[in-house]
């Protein structure tokens, strides 16, 4: 399987190539993948040039067909006005528009705030599930602050878990049991999902009843 991590960090080292760093080895802990780093600071050059001569020169080119092709995707952004990167969303507009459909995508980002820490969910996750990608449902954000907490390391190891879950091929389900089924979801008498356990009885009393009892009332 091959895992591509794209960060749009502008300095070397940056935070968010730390973050994508960081990520990718929380994955790698949990599914046996191959990781290819694209660098979008590298590319820069190359991707104003795609867009004016509409031809990407082979790195940009090698770098687009390695996120098609992944089995899943890590992408980091620094964040810019409240948003993703310039160049962050410039590499993702030259992505053919059917490129990542249904493609397991963990999403990151930086900032030196915690007050941009929804970035993640008004700015990166709009764009990815216009891209049609399977958006996972943690996404982390790192402010100055978070580095060497242990709220971002749970967070990282959140993320890379469920990204190993979506890459990893899904062993065949065995039916569950009634007593497995039960402990999963507790049902009613008539089937609905309720916190109260079956086994231990209850009575249901309709709603007409207790409706009528409160207008006697």
């Amino acid at each position: 399987m091959k895992l591509v991590v794209v960060s749009a960090g502008l300095s070397s080292p940056s935070s968010t190539r730390l973050l994508a760093d960081r990520l990718t080895a929380a994955t790698l802990d949990h599914v046996d993948a191959e990781p290819e780093v694209v660098e979008l600071r590298e590319l820069a050059a190359e991707i104003a040039q795609h867009f004016v001569t509409g031809f990407p020169p082979a790195r940009l080119a090698a770098a687009l067909d390695a996120v098609a092709a992944a089995d899943g995707l890590i992408a980091v952004t620094p964040v810019f006005a409240a948003s993703y990167s310039g160049l962050f969303k410039s590499f993702f507009d030259l992505i053919d528009k059917d490129a990542l459909t249904g493609k397991p995508v963990l999403l990151g980002a930086t900032g030196g705030t915690a007050r941009h820490s929804l970035v993640t969910e008004h700015a990166l996750r709009p764009l990815f599930t216009y891209l049609r990608a399977l958006v996972l449902p943690t996404a982390v954000y790192a402010a100055s602050e978070d580095w060497g907490e242990q709220g971002l390391d749970r967070r990282i190891t959140r993320a890379g878990t469920e990204l190993a879950r979506f890459m990893a091929p899904a062993a065949p389900a065995a039916a569950p049991d009634v007593d497995t089924a039960a402990a999963i979801a507790p049902r009613s008498l008539t089937g609905a999902i309720t916190s109260t356990d079956p086994a231990n009885g209850f009575t249901i009393v309709p709603f007409a009843q207790r409706l009528a009892a409160l207008q006697a009332e």
